[in-house]
């Protein structure tokens, strides 16, 4: 700083700017050079004898470094930045002090705004190399070139950096923080968690949306069956600790879309769309693409626990439970059968369904209003509901009729199996709570009888681990009493002979609409309806999965 030293009676300080406060604006970055480069922020600070050695008393020197820690791409986030900019827009500001011109901003928007402040109020900037006045054109001019030359400064390091991480993920070694289910070994490779019970449940949770379909019947069966999720600490201090929790909407939502599932090395499936980035949050904005916009997609690089056509098959579920266009969705209650699965055939477009009543008990329609909608024209088509319900229903219950038995027995072994993995999850953890109040026991029987400090602690962990296992034992013992029973082989020959009679199941009071619409949703891609408008006949075309069609 001896150039501003120098320059202490520099001609273009002038009294009224004297008489005004000399504004020190100090930031870093990120967080992390606030914390591991401290020289540059005592460097910054330091200015503040310099604008004394210009003229100004110690009590009119204003620091503002309420910004340390942000970015200067923007001033979006800055108040330090906004405070700076007030504070010249009321003309209290004489002159404006920074390391470097980099430190006020990076962006040539904010930058030539604050420009344009100080040359409306008089106010000076002054940085190592010298005092510029922004109203005057060789100091604008020079002050323009600065702040250019900052901003392309700030996009040559990001897109050297971008540059040097995407080639490293295109061999797959760029590290990144492995989802739960997966660890790094001591070279750094992915691997299965080496705890079975991790990967059982992990495994439970694909099985069970394939079956289920949806997050929210997901998470309700993890959370009536007690089934919790193995989280590593991937924190330096957590050293790698083991942690079950309660499963959330949101933990599953992101285990079911994250690729490394299937065995894949992706970079770039969630990327940044400035558009939906909140101001102050740098995590903000982010979106998933489809794979074809992947920086980096490597097949089989880990290890899979599911295959990548399931996973893309799940992916494709969750968006269908949106309610995208196009897209069937999910179940919803009221009493038109086809919901979401009726498509109009004059336009293509989905169908909608209104309820003159009641949505659970009222008479059902089904419309087609994308030209309402859209364009405040007429209807495209509609028809009552029941009609095309019945004959759909007569039509779903002769193609299953010859399916029905094999269904019933898929429908017995996919009991056992949840079964047999409930029941793998409950052993373990018994194995699990079993051995913690063993290695407690082998502890306080380890301590010396005369260290009585350290006996007591021991002894109260010991109680703990044994109150931990009497208290599992326990709920295993309830598990096992409100779980269904494994069916005999003459239970099984009446299901089976139950089965033929698929017509009394479908309309029995005990099976609710929900149900009904969910095996449709199955056997069922489709339906596509039109006719005439002066005509009590309309043409249907059912798209059964597996491309036949009636």
């Amino acid at each position: 700083m001896t150039a501003l030293t120098d320059l202490r009676r520099h001609h273009k300080i002038e009294v009224n700017h004297l008489d005004r406060l000399a504004t020190v604006y100090v930031r870093q970055s990120t967080l992390a050079q606030l914390q591991h480069h401290q020289e540059s922020t005592r460097l910054q600070c330091a200015i503040v004898h310099h604008a004394a050695d210009l003229g100004w008393a110690p009590d009119r020197v204003l620091v503002i470094d309420d910004d340390q820690g942000k970015s200067g791409t923007t001033a979006t986030g800055r108040p330090g930045f906004t405070r700076l900019v007030t504070e010249v827009s009321l003309g209290h500001v004489g002159l404006i002090l920074g390391i470097e011109m980099s430190r006020l901003t990076r962006s040539n928007r904010d930058w030539h705004h604050l420009l344009e402040v100080c040359a409306l109020f008089q106010t000076l900037i002054g940085d190592a190399d010298g005092i510029y006045n922004p109203a005057d054109y060789n100091d604008r001019l020079l002050l323009g070139l600065k702040g250019t030359m900052s901003e392309a400064e700030l996009h040559i390091l990001k897109n050297r950096m971008h540059q040097g991480k995407l080639n490293k993920a295109r061999r797959g070694a760029l590290g990144a923080p492995t989802p739960t289910g997966y660890i790094r070994d001591a070279y750094g490779e992915i691997q299965m968690d080496p705890d079975e019970q991790v990967q059982q449940v992990i495994r439970l949770i694909f099985r069970k949306f394939e079956e289920l379909g949806t997050l929210h019947a997901l998470l309700h069966y993890l959370v009536e069956h007690q089934v919790q999720l193995g989280v590593r600490d991937q924190t330096r201090a957590g050293g790698g600790l083991l942690t079950w929790r309660r499963p959330n909407r949101m933990t599953l939502q992101n285990l079911l879309h994250n690729p490394m599932y299937a065995g894949v090395y992706a970079y770039g499936w969630r990327q940044t769309d400035p558009r939906k980035k909140l101001a102050g949050r740098s995590s903000t904005g982010r979106v998933t693409l489809p794979p074809d916009q992947w920086h980096v997609l490597l097949r089989d690089h880990v290890p899979a626990y599911i295959s990548w056509e399931q996973y893309q098959e799940h992916v494709a579920r969750m968006a269908a439970n949106r309610n995208v266009a196009l897209l069937s969705g999910a179940p919803k209650r009221g009493t038109g059968l086809l919901s979401g699965l009726l498509i109009c055939g004059h336009c293509g477009h989905r169908m909608v369904i209104s309820y003159q009543n009641a949505p659970a008990g009222g008479a059902a329609r089904y419309s087609c209003t994308r030209q309402v909608t859209d364009y405040a024209g007429p209807s495209c088509f509609s028809c009552t509901g029941m009609p095309v319900d019945r004959w759909v229903t007569a039509q779903l219950l002769d193609a299953l009729t010859f399916a029905s038995v094999a269904l019933s027995l898929e429908a017995q072994s996919t009991l056992n199996r949840d079964r047999e993995a409930l029941d793998r999850h409950w052993h373990a953890h018994l194995e699990r709570a079993k051995y913690e109040a063993a290695r407690a026991a082998r502890q306080y029987q380890g301590v010396e009888p005369e260290h009585r400090l350290v006996a007591r602690s021991l002894e109260r962990a010991w109680e703990q681990a044994l109150e931990a296992e009497r208290t599992l034992n326990e709920e295993y013992e309830r598990h096992v009493q409100l779980r269904p029973r494994q069916l005999s082989t003459d239970e099984i020959c009446q299901v089976q002979t139950l089965s033929t009679a698929l017509p009394t199941l479908w309309s029995a009071s005990t099976t609710t609409m929900q149900d009904r619409k969910e095996i449709l949703r199955l056997v069922i891609g489709r339906i596509i309806v039109w006719g005439d408008v002066n005509t009590e006949r309309m043409d249907v075309r059912i798209e059964w999965q597996g491309d036949h069609v009636t």
